[in-house]
């Protein structure tokens, strides 16, 4: 039998209006608190990570405590226990300081919810987000039927392109799967590509020698001659060439390979053909920027990451191809339980993913509020950033190995500093900024990259202080 009154809801997880108001108040306070020590203090972690580990252990959740103490001791442990990527002084990886409106876009997202898989379900997200995708697909110069999707980040991205490659170049991969080619099969892309294509190749079932790393040019763009030879050689051999990937903006130098040499390739041999664009293609948002990017609207599918260049929180990367049957192809299904089901405009009809959050929201409140024009001056005053920091270290003695038009800076030091690697370990020690040491070309370089939004000429400074003294900056 069941109870004759029902039980309510449980208010620590559902709290009424009233206090609803109350804690998220405060809790806005709280991280507009943060939020300004994470930009004024240390870039580096400062927690004790043994006795963080003590203490969580000592959480084993059967007695619960307030929600307000909870929200105070994570802030407080995230304030000291991560890389500060909010902090105007981190000049490492892709990770921007999030701007305002794609925060707000996750606030949004958490209280309504949207199940994006259907259209059925959710109507005006599924909408907002083809919206957004057709805007990033004409900045790019693809046609109006141009298909795609949100995905968490430029990996799932790019196995959604391989998975289009696949399904593209025999009729027979969607039931059959590799058995269908026959032989084995092969993709190009550069050596200098994102490391995250190996693991894809796992994840599609091609294995991981599947990808051919081609030779660079020496600078670090793909050498079209070398890719020739490479699909020639498998060709020989009675290997089965899918699909080549060009990258625009690759990790370590912010190279962009021949996009328009690459792609008279991919017509030539007929082969799938994919830009990875997950950092670069920021630079659409810019119009002093985009033509760098040439060549890009004759892919037959390119990525962009918007939690990179375009500094959404993460992830919110878009896959984009002018061929939208094939991706459709690529992941249809038949079921009965879903609300709706129209190839081509439900999400989990051509993505890999099913349940998905609200991730668009991010990009299209970026874009309603500061327009193509403002995101552009965004990604332009990176490259300025770069510009003064190139600029002073080249007057301190210091070479420069790459010549990328993007915001990222590969830069040798002289002699008197020691090897890069160990001055790179120094400056970020010292907690005062935060670079890294990559390889360019084989030689080891200090990799610069601007990702904040409000880097200043002091925090300029204080970057360039812990590099050309990097010893007294550790004391």
């Amino acid at each position: 039998m069941s109870p004759a009154v029902l039980p309510g809801a449980v208010r620590t997880l559902f709290p009424a209006a009233a206090e609803r108001e109350r804690i998220g108040g405060w809790l806005n306070a709280q991280l507009a608190t943060a939020l300004v020590r994470a930009q004024a203090g240390p870039v580096t972690p400062t927690l004790d990570m043994e006795a963080f580990l003590r203490e969580l252990s000592a959480l084993d959740f059967e007695q619960p405590q307030p929600l307000e103490q909870a929200l105070s001791w994570t802030i407080e442990r995230l304030q000291g226990g991560m890389v500060q990527m909010a902090n105007p002084r981190y000049f490492g990886l892709f990770n921007p300081g999030a701007s305002f409106p794609a925060q707000c876009a996750d606030q949004i997202a958490a209280l309504f919810n949207p199940q994006l898989a259907s259209s059925g379900s959710s109507p005006v997200p599924v909408a907002l987000e083809n919206h957004v995708l057709r805007a990033v697909a004409r900045r790019a110069g693809f046609p109006p039927t141009a298909a795609g999707h949100f995905a968490t980040g430029g990996s799932e991205s790019n196995f959604t392109a391989l998975i289009a490659a696949l399904t593209a170049a025999h009729p027979g991969f969607a039931n059959e799967g590799l058995l269908a080619f026959g032989a084995p099969v092969a993709f190009y892309t550069s050596r200098d590509c994102h490391i995250a294509w190996q693991k894809i190749a796992h994840q599609a079932g091609v294995g991981r020698s599947a990808m051919r790393a081609v030779a660079t040019d020496g600078a670090g763009r793909m050498d079209p001659k070398a890719l020739s030879r490479a699909i020639a050689a498998d060709r020989a051999l009675g290997t089965v060439p899918i699909m080549v990937v060009a990258t625009a903006g690759t990790t370590g130098a912010g190279m962009i390979d021949p996009l328009h040499a690459c792609a008279d390739i991919a017509g030539r041999e007929q082969l799938w053909y994919h830009v990875d664009a997950a950092w670069g293609g920021g630079a659409l948002a810019s119009e002093r920027l985009r033509t760098h990017l040439e060549g890009l609207e004759r892919a037959d599918s390119f990525t962009v990451d918007a939690h990179k260049w375009l500094a959404t929180t993460m992830g919110c990367a878009l896959f984009i191809t002018r061929r939208g049957p094939v991706l459709s192809e690529a992941f249809r299904v038949t079921t009965d339980f879903m609300p709706s089901s129209v190839s081509g405009l439900d999400p989990y009809l051509n993505s890999v993913q099913w349940s998905r959050r609200f991730l668009g929201l991010r990009l299209f409140l970026s874009l309603a509020s500061a327009g193509w024009r403002g995101l552009g001056a965004h990604v332009e005053r990176s490259t300025l950033v770069i510009e003064r920091v190139r600029d002073a270290l080249v007057a301190g003695g210091w070479s420069i190995a790459n010549a990328s038009p993007l915001a990222v800076l590969n830069a040798i030091p002289p002699q008197r500093l020691g090897d890069v690697r160990s001055l790179v370990k120094r400056v970020v020690a010292s907690g005062r900024a935060w670079a890294a040491a990559t390889t360019f070309e084989g030689r080891d370089v200090v990799r610069i990259c601007a990702t904040n939004r409000e880097t200043t000429e002091r925090d300029i400074g204080a970057l360039l202080t812990a590099l050309s003294g990097a010893a007294e900056a550790q004391q």
